[in-house]
């Protein structure tokens, strides 16, 4: 069974290895093995984004492995403060089992706890299973960042999409 909690210092080199994994995909902003990432970076990403009562890093669990992971990330000026930009991935293995469902419905009550009012994100409009998720749980495309990434010697596209609670 999926277990979705806030991420623990205690859970930051298995969250690393799903970051990396998911790059692996090709789908997230930075190349496979480009980022340098470590478990002792992330405890204070995890304990910095956790201590703002509106950002948080959320993991899915199935007994002690981490399978996905979501980072809302709120900045504090006033004009900005009803938003949160999200980053999620999951391990490839289970990708297509609900990991991702899991995950965006536990931020959107938690967010909505918080009193968020809008989240954000970026997809490679390739990204098609990504994509499907997202709308599924409410987010619309609200515009094309045209040739956004440089991708294997070719530019893709992205949607921006957001999601009013």
């Amino acid at each position: 069974m999926i277990k979705i909690r806030k991420a623990e210092s205690r859970d930051a080199e298995q969250i690393v290895q799903v970051i990396k994994n998911a790059e692996d995909s090709g789908y997230m902003m930075f190349n496979p093995g480009e980022r340098q990432i470590s478990a002792e970076s992330f405890v204070k990403f995890i304990d910095v984004l956790n201590a703002n009562e509106k950002s948080g890093v959320f993991i899915a669990c199935e007994e002690h492995q981490v399978l996905g992971y979501l980072i809302v990330q709120h900045e504090t000026p006033q004009r900005i403060s009803h938003r949160a930009y999200i980053v999620a991935g999951v391990y490839s293995d289970s990708r297509g089992k609900g990991v991702g469902k899991a995950l965006f419905s536990h931020m959107i009550s938690w967010a909505k706890s918080v009193q968020l009012h809008r989240l954000e994100l970026t997809v490679i409009a390739e990204n098609t299973s990504a994509v499907a998720l997202y709308q599924n749980m409410g987010f619309e495309i609200e515009g094309v960042k045209r040739d956004s990434l440089l991708v294997n010697d070719g530019y893709v596209d992205e949607y921006y999409m957001a999601k009013l609670l």
